[in-house]
């Protein structure tokens, strides 16, 4: 089993993190997101986590998802987005691939949240 964030992007630890802050935030707020394929498995991790701390909506999950998310993203995810995943045990984001990027060719993934 792998433990952890293997994928460091090429940045320092809070670069990293200010990076999935960016992701998350905007993944909850839109529904979905254009991102590339490394960022996006790395992102469906991190969203699996927090939507299933949200699901517990306890004082402490709220803190937990505060130090990760901004105060509108976590009333969201908390109020709208955890109660429609109450009967599913996993499984919260969708990847879809969209080909290559026309700059450079990378790969782009559409993330979305499943309902």
């Amino acid at each position: 089993m792998r433990r952890g964030n293997k994928r460091k992007f090429g940045r320092v630890r809070k670069q990293r993190q200010a990076l999935e802050k960016g992701l998350m935030t905007a993944l909850v707020t839109h529904g979905r997101i254009t991102t590339t394929e490394t960022k996006a498995k790395n992102l469906r991790i991190v969203a699996d986590r927090l939507v299933t701390t949200a699901k517990k909506n306890t004082l402490a999950s709220r803190r937990q998802l505060h130090q990760t998310l901004g105060e509108r993203a976590v009333k969201k995810l908390i109020g709208e987005i955890a109660p429609t995943f109450a009967s599913r045990s996993g499984g919260y984001t969708r990847l879809t691939r969209l080909g290559r990027r026309d700059s450079d060719g990378a790969p782009m993934i559409l993330v979305e949240l499943t309902s």
